[in-house]
């Protein structure tokens, strides 16, 4: 039998155009990664689904103005300045001498506009229904969408899904001005590129920016009250990383407080620091974290309520808030606010909702940080490792010591592993440097298929590759790990540990 097209065509006909409230099985209030995945899940499953998205096309923050837009800056970047050649033809190489912010927003545009086309195509084929325009509960059944001419509809549905991604953190004493001080979604629309640039912040957004521009010979400084950039990251990868960005003249302000930015004239910003010194660059990117995009979703119209940054808390295994038909999923329940897991919680949850089995994500997930060079890590770190008390041996590899790293005139990065003694099984994986992000996914596999050492030294990998580091930091591993078999009790013993941990 034909599905009756007011029903199901992608922009709401029928009982909305007849004046009446339209009513569904679930109503998604967020296009992003986390949002697309849970509606499509849904729509798969024969119900009937609304995405509720307040910009003018889908795709949320992902593809308008975090993941895609910041990723696609950076290929641009490494394309036009010949990041990657300077290795065999000096630091001086271009391949465009005179690189304008115009030059970077035309990859940029085309990128975006290919993502919502297919992201359009998805939601049409899986007969997903959409709405423009900004949600608001009036109950917890009931929905107000208003767009942007104010014109205001209703809808209701059995379950929602909540997936409305973060907003740069805009304190009120930081003038922003969206040309000389600038968060990061504004920094994708400049029309100049600086000479100079403070960005404020030392987490993943800051100093994947930081180094993009680093890379286009951007006078760079950055600023953080912490001791060190990304804590979360193995401590030897971080000092890698930071001698390579001071080696090539980025200022690392560490445990410096920002008092006050104030703008002098069109290219003059100064930065004052809580120790008394001042720096002045032409423009400042504060990018010291983010906050739930929640507030106009009336969220105490259904019992709900957010915390400072405006994240909610849910069940971690369904994605429930304390109100069960309402879920919450992507960055705005926090950690690890990554593209990736966000599509397995909104696909997960929308399972959930409608009592449909759902495979739980495996325990070990990578995380990339897409800067210049290019971070990646999963697993334990060598310093988790230490506080558990497992005993471990770390296998290193620079890439300058693989073929292919000489092919590619590559000097800096390297990847390191680790291994449990008694049972030889593989902990984690780190990595810094080019191509870090694909290469993780080899470790993944393993690790989340509870691999040895073992693995990687009898296994033959293409050559010549930048995966021929597995083997090369196995073997850098293996010549100082003990030769005998772990014994069944070992391996035990060490999951219990690790569990216990």
């Amino acid at each position: 039998m034909a599905r009756n097209r007011s029903a199901y065509c992608p922009k709401v006909y029928g009982a909305r155009a007849r004046g009446h409230m339209s009513h569904y099985d679930l109503i998604v209030i967020g296009s992003g990664p986390a949002g697309r995945r849970a509606a499509i899940q849904a729509a798969k499953s024969k119900k009937k689904v609304l995405v509720v998205e307040r910009g003018q096309r889908v795709g949320g923050v992902c593809v308008h103005t975090g993941t895609i837009p910041s990723k696609t800056l950076r290929e641009t970047v490494l394309n036009l300045s010949g990041w990657r050649e300077r290795g065999f033809y000096g630091r001086a190489y271009r391949v465009k001498h005179d690189i304008s912010a115009d030059d970077l927003k035309r990859r940029l545009s085309i990128t975006l506009d290919h993502e919502v086309e297919i992201l359009e195509h998805q939601f049409t084929r899986n007969m997903v229904q959409r709405a423009t325009g900004t949600a608001s509960f009036v109950d917890p059944h009931r929905i107000t969408v208003t767009a942007g001419n104010g014109k205001v509809e209703q809808f209701s549905a059995d379950r929602f899904i909540l997936a409305v991604g973060t907003i740069p953190h805009r304190p009120r004493d930081v003038p922003f001005d969206g040309e000389a001080i600038v968060d990061p979604d504004e920094i994708l629309d400049i029309n100049r590129l600086p000479r100079s640039l403070t960005v404020i912040g030392a987490g993943v957004i800051g100093i994947e920016y930081a180094t993009i521009f680093s890379a286009l010979d951007v006078k760079v400084t950055v600023v953080d009250p912490a001791s060190s950039i990304l804590p979360f990251v193995d401590q030897e990868l971080i000092d890698e990383f930071v001698h390579d960005l001071r080696d090539r003249g980025m200022t690392l302000r560490m445990k410096s407080t920002m008092t006050r930015i104030e703008r002098l004239g069109p290219e003059s910003c100064i930065v004052y620091l809580e120790d008394g010194r001042q720096i002045r660059s032409e423009m400042v990117l504060f990018a010291a974290g983010r906050q739930g995009a929640t507030e106009a979703l009336n969220l105490q119209a259904v019992g709900l309520a957010c915390d400072k940054r405006g994240r909610l808390t849910v069940d971690k295994t369904t994605y429930q808030t304390a109100v069960p038909h309402i879920y919450a999923v992507g960055d705005i329940i926090g950690f690890p606010s990554l593209a990736s897991a966000s599509m397995e919680q909104g696909r997960m949850a929308a399972c959930h909702a409608f009592g449909e089995s759902a495979h739980a994500a495996p325990e070990f997930f990578p995380y990339g940080i897409y800067s210049v060079p290019e971070i990646s890590t999963i697993g334990m770190t060598e310093e988790q490792a230490r506080e558990r008390k497992i005993p471990f041996e770390c296998g290193v590899a620079r890439f300058r010591e693989t073929s292919r790293g000489h092919i590619m005139g590559l000097s800096s990065g390297f990847m390191k592993m680790i291994f449990a003694i008694e049972t030889r099984r593989l902990l984690g994986v780190h990595i810094v440097g080019e191509g870090a992000t694909e290469l993780i996914h080899i470790g993944q596999a393993v690790l989340n298929l509870g691999g040895t050492l073992d693995y990687f030294v009898e296994n033959t990998f293409n050559y010549p590759t930048l995966a021929e580091a597995y083997k090369i930091s196995a073997l850098d591993a293996w010549n100082r790990m003990p030769r005998v078999q772990p014994s069944t009790a070992a391996i035990a013993e060490l999951r219990s540990r690790a569990a216990s941990a």
